[in-house]
């Protein structure tokens, strides 16, 4: 059934034979490679015979593969659990937009312990864990960013892009550019040690790929198809089949550029996923898809090359999360946590390097939107308490807790407590948005924390990539939660696109009693883009524009918290703006 696999099973006699065992470096070097919304069944090295993924598979045959990995149903949670070896709702994320994504400012993550040990750090790619500063990549521990921090975004070819806290443009297809970032950064730090985190934004949605790798699919029969009751979007599946291999190509271009400066042997390249799958398509049989806590939507590859200290051809049977990997790369370079806060997770280096250990059984949770599941070695309850043997049943198919009611009981025990000490109010999330940072001046407040009212409505339901629009009356209003971290003068930029007769129509931005208002002086009405590079209809993702900034003025803040206002007050046409958000900058 898996041939990759049984290959890997049969082949490590004779791999480990030529295994070298050479000393590494005190600290070797760590990429971690993210990808988003693919499922493990999403490769080939996992029987998936729609595709082709050889270069990830050799991470595989080079390194250690874990046959039962787990991660949270959705996106930001995920990244969460990684950055801080902490489950989600301790560090304060239980949402995917609004705020709700953010990782608590006291958390440390990873990037935090592993810059403290003497590594350059960076990240490119889709953060999704806050935008603003301290929330921002650059105050968690990472020396450069270059990516979005939003959940999605709504074009994938040369969009706008934050690096550094900067708002730039990218160069070509999105997973191309962060992996030619990426390579830049290995290259200028070649001499170590250095941490990459690639956290690649695809094959999440809007299903875009360019032409070379699209069009092989476009037509092409599907030897293995989604066998639930649920209707598999053959498009859909075709074109993240198609990204995943792109991601393929990229994540190659790297592994080759490490042979090429002689840094493949001490450097321990990390690759997983944050999620199920995104549609209903192959996923080896399992129950579930992305969102759900049931095994489809939270088992992810997990792949881990050392050459310097991890046989090729390792198969680790226990069972691990995104909670452990923080652990086991910090013991694996010998680097130390650098918060207070007690760990979830374990370190896997003892399994990675073949130590000997008496690994207990242990228990993973997932969750999402109040729903809990948890998993042994053996066994999953799911969020209707309904017992599952993975072992015998890995579909899901047969309640077993009528036959294993001690099992049940102790599991539905350990859930209602976790729901208590770990997930607790986690929803009741009233942190305002920070401003003012003086080592990090630019905070951009984007229209996906704002909260619109009267007719002003989001131009997609999902917030993370929309913005403003019907904004059409001076009793229309937006707001942002704010804290102003920092008194003193604020400039402040408008994000804007607008019709000629919005010309001389003013608008106000006021907090308390502090007020700014300027006049629209000129008008920028491009079209909507991101539909011509799409291979299927979007769901809730918004469609883009390409906004600019408009210098509404300066303005005094005093260091408060409280709802940032925009609203008009005196209009010469039938619609304000569409807004895409604004950017306050502290000044010196």
């Amino acid at each position: 059934m898996f041939p990759l696999r049984i290959f890997l099973l049969f082949a490590t006699a004779l791999l480990i034979a030529g295994f070298a065992s050479v000393p590494a470096l005190a600290k070797p070097n760590v990429i971690v490679i993210l990808t988003d919304d693919q499922g493990w069944g999403d490769l080939s090295l996992n029987g998936n015979a729609n595709l082709k993924t050889p270069r990830i598979d050799s991470l595989a045959r080079d390194g250690a593969m874990f046959e039962r990995f787990f991660v949270q149903p959705v996106c930001s949670p995920t990244r969460a659990e990684f950055l801080t070896g902490r489950y989600h709702p301790r560090g304060g994320v239980w949402n995917v937009s609004t705020g709700g994504e953010r990782l608590n400012i006291n958390e440390k993550t990873i990037a935090d312990a592993l810059k403290a040990s003497g590594y350059v750090t960076a990240c490119f790619g889709k953060w999704h864990n806050g935008s603003q500063y301290p929330y921002h990549p650059r105050g968690r521990g990472f020396d450069e960013y270059y990516g979005f921090t939003s959940g999605h975004w709504g074009d994938y070819f040369s969009p706008p892009l934050d690096h550094n806290g900067e708002i730039v443009k990218g160069d070509g297809y999105l997973a191309d550019d962060l992996t030619n970032r990426t390579i830049g950064f290995i290259e200028k730090h070649k001499s170590g040690p250095f941490f990459a985190y690639l956290a690649y934004n695809t094959p999440h949605s809007p299903m875009q790929v360019p032409d070379h790798y699209f069009e092989p699919f476009k037509n092409a029969p599907l030897a293995q198809r989604y066998p639930g009751p649920q209707k598999e979007q053959i498009e859909h599946t075709r074109a993240a089949l198609a990204m995943c291999e792109n991601l393929d190509a990229n994540i190659g271009r790297i592994l080759k550029r490490l042979d090429e400066l002689k840094l493949s042997n001490d450097t321990i390249v990390v690759f997983f996923s944050d999620n199920g799958p995104n549609g209903w398509r192959w996923n080896g049989g399992m129950k579930g898809r992305k969102g759900t806590t049931d095994e489809g939507g939270v088992r992810s590859p997990l792949l881990i090359r050392w050459p310097a200290a991890i046989k090729p051809g390792t198969v680790i049977e226990p069972i691990a999360g995104a909670i452990d990997l923080l652990s086991t790369i910090l013991d694996c370079v010998g680097a130390k946590p650098v918060g207070e806060k007690p760990l979830d997770g374990l370190s896997l280096k003892p399994l990675l390097t073949g130590q000997k250990t008496n690994w207990a059984d242990r228990r993973i949770f997932a969750h999402w939107n109040g729903k809990i599941s948890v998993r042994t070695q053996r066994y999953r309850l799911d969020d209707q308490a309904k017992l599952f043997d993975l072992v015998a049943d890995p579909g899901q198919t047969t309640n077993v807790a009528a036959k294993f009611p001690d099992i049940a009981n102790e599991l539905k025990t350990a859930v209602s407590k976790w729901r208590t000490e770990v997930v607790g109010d986690v929803r009741n999330d009233r942190r305002p948005f920070p401003i003012g940072y003086p080592e990090f001046p630019v905070t951009q407040l984007p229209a996906r924390d704002g909260v619109p009212k009267g007719a002003v409505k989001r131009s997609a339901p999902a917030p993370n990539c929309s913005f403003f629009t019907n904004w059409k009356s001076t009793d229309d209003t937006i707001t942002w939660n704010i804290e102003v971290v920092t008194a003193g003068k604020y400039a402040v930029d408008v994000w804007y696109t607008c019709p000629d007769d919005s010309v001389g129509t003013t608008i106000e931005l006021k907090l308390g009693d502090r007020k700014l208002a300027g006049a629209i002086a000129k008008a920028h009405n491009p079209s909507l883009r991101g539909q011509e590079n799409d291979r299927v209809s979007r769901g809730g993702e918004s469609y883009v524009k390409d906004f600019q900034p408009m210098r509404l003025g300066t303005i005094e803040l005093p260091k408060t918290t409280g709802l940032l206002t925009i609203q008009t007050t005196k209009m010469t046409g039938t619609t304000v703006m569409d807004l895409r958000g604004l950017t306050m900058t502290l000044q010196k």
